[in-house]
């Protein structure tokens, strides 16, 4: 048990998949835990002293939760997302990283004591989305999950490394690596390249050799964009991107010359038709979302005549997760984590990403 819990309280249980509800379970020990109440604006956002801990079911373990990284998804959460119901209150937080506390009936004991990244999407076919979206997540002292969800930490990777990771880095890596084939040589536009999924797009692309051309909206993250290793760098508030590219690689030709061989824009709204016109012959369009907006007008003269690929990528496997641990504990890869904030102070971490003002990642740590 963790230690400075707060005595127990008894009552009936009432439980969501992954853990209590708060409503007096029995037998139950108390935690503190970080509630999204209702749909609304950053008002709902109530911190509980007296929640119930999590139990661990079958094939369950319960993690002492270190750090819990705060996403647009948690943002999308709280206002509510067409065909999701959201039962409240609601623990959210889906990357989360910690060390297991206890197993439940029929679960191997060997993973007590071990430093685990979670991946929080349900992938038994019993159940759909994640934690932290349709059960409880991460902004609590506690998290119960099952544990064909735990991935070990490889002895190099720190907790607040791995919380991360998921949402951000592996959304990044399968979009850049599984499904972009990122090579060594290329050049590769990033728009939205100081956000947790553009920061960490930068990074993979100079990993693996490309040359990074990127996006952002004010001069400090320009200046922290080119300390990452961005080779170009736009301010897309003072200069159209397009422009900036012809200027950069020249204007594409269907002689091959000119452009970026790879653009990503998880944008959308209006700037779909400028990313066709900044790409070479033959190039890849990839994206994994569409933050401004997903009607998109698209050309499809530049579509075909410029032979675009248009490629998409949704979330992540376990294997795009082993891999960024892996490269992180080789010290090839660090994830930019812009500030760790406690648990107290989430609504804070909340109007960080809706005011724009985060370069990479933020995290929560209970």
């Amino acid at each position: 048990m963790v230690s400075g819990r707060r005595g127990v309280v008894r009552g009936w249980t009432d439980e969501l998949p992954g853990g209590h509800d708060g409503r007096n379970p029995k037998e139950a020990v108390l935690m503190k835990a970080m509630l999204t109440t209702a749909h609304g604006d950053r008002s709902v956002l109530k911190l509980d002293d007296n929640f119930a801990d999590p139990v661990a079911g079958a094939g369950e373990a319960v993690v002492e939760v270190k750090a819990t990284a705060v996403n647009y998804h948690d943002l999308f959460t709280r206002r509510g997302m067409p065909g999701i119901r959201i039962g409240f209150p609601l623990i959210v937080g889906s990357d989360i990283a910690g060390v297991v506390q206890t197993v439940g009936d029929g679960a191997d004991e060997s993973w007590i004591g071990k430093r685990v990244l979670i991946d929080p999407v349900f992938r038994d076919g019993k159940r759909f989305g994640m934690i932290g979206e349709t059960c409880h997540g991460g902004r609590a002292e506690l998290v119960a999950v099952a544990t064909g969800q735990l991935l070990e930490l490889p002895e190099g990777v720190s907790l607040e490394q791995a919380a991360a990771l998921p949402l951000a880095y592996g959304t990044a890596w399968r979009m850049m690596v599984t499904q972009g084939q990122v090579k060594a040589g290329e050049s590769v536009l990033v728009l939205g390249a100081s956000g947790g999924v553009g920061v960490g797009c930068v990074s993979i692309a100079k990993l693996f050799g490309a040359e990074v051309v990127a996006c952002a909206s004010s001069a400090a993250k320009i200046e922290r964009l080119k300390a990452l290793g961005a080779d170009h760098v736009v301010n897309y508030a003072e200069t159209n991107f397009r422009e900036a590219v012809w200027e950069i690689k020249g204007k594409p030709r269907i002689s091959g010359e000119g452009g970026v061989d790879m653009a990503i824009n998880f944008t959308g709204g209006d700037t779909m038709i400028d990313t066709q016109r900044s790409v070479a012959l033959g190039g890849r369009i990839l994206t994994c979302g569409a933050t401004a907006g997903y009607d998109l007008d698209i050309d499809a003269r530049y579509w075909w005549t410029f032979e675009q690929h248009m490629i998409g990528a949704n979330g992540w496997t376990p294997d795009d997760l082993c891999q960024l641990l892996t490269r992180i504990d080789a010290g090839e890869i660090d994830p930019v984590i812009d500030v760790v904030l406690p648990l107290e102070e989430a609504s804070e971490a909340e109007r960080l990403l809706e005011d724009r003002e985060v370069f990479g990642k933020v995290l929560l740590r209970p």
